[in-house]
């Protein structure tokens, strides 16, 4: 999905995208394995991003760039978890320029805060489905995404393993996401987002984004 928002918001410039996921492995595979496998996954996430940003702190300001986390909300509280994430970057010294953003509740909302684009991706989506839908809301996001486009909603693709799941939600941020209008987009957590990005090329010119 960001690989298609990103550009629509900095223009030509360079960037870079890593995912946690990837990231957290090799975090973990340094790990004595009974300590990996049963770290919870937001100390894994902390972890995993402390040694990211201790990295690009020493790396960027020789690069010119700066470092953008982007997280799901999910079940966490937004300002506590907004606050723990950002604490990660001013424990870092020296400190990457950058900051936190949160996709509420999840990546899904993006693609939901612009209806016409879920509509050229799926001209069968679920009209009622998706006029329900509260921008942002904690509602179960990928599920209403779900629910309009795929056959037999959220409850039949849950009846599969979560590989599948993975690949249907990587399949609608691909098919969607190209269509997306960054700025007509109305989630809220996504045009905070795209603020955040302007304001760092606006303010520098930095040519570097994670």
């Amino acid at each position: 999905m960001l690989e298609h928002l990103v550009p629509k918001i900095i223009g030509k410039n360079p960037y870079r995208i890593m995912n946690i996921q990837e990231l957290k492995h090799r975090v973990m595979a340094r790990m004595p394995r009974h300590l990996a496998r049963t770290l919870p996954w937001d100390d894994v996430l902390f972890q995993t991003l402390s040694v990211t940003l201790r990295a690009y702190g020493r790396s960027l300001p020789h690069k010119n760039g700066v470092v953008v986390v982007v997280v799901d909300l999910d079940y966490h509280s937004r300002e506590k978890f907004q606050q723990q994430l950002e604490s990660l970057f001013d424990r870092c010294s020296p400190r990457p320029p950058g900051g936190v953003r949160l996709a509420v509740e999840e990546g899904e909302a993006w693609l939901l805060g612009d209806p016409a684009a879920v509509y050229r991706a799926y001209p069968l989506a679920k009209k009622y489905v998706i006029d329900s839908y509260e921008q942002d809301s904690v509602c179960g996001t990928w599920e209403v995404l779900a629910d309009a486009v795929f056959r037999g909603g959220a409850e039949r693709l849950k009846k599969n393993a979560y590989p599948l799941i993975g690949k249907e939600k990587c399949r609608w941020a691909d098919n969607i996401g190209q269509y997306v209008d960054a700025q007509q987009n109305t989630s809220p957590s996504f045009q905070e987002f795209r603020k955040l990005l302007n304001e760092l090329m606006n303010s520098s010119k930095n040519s570097f984004l994670q």
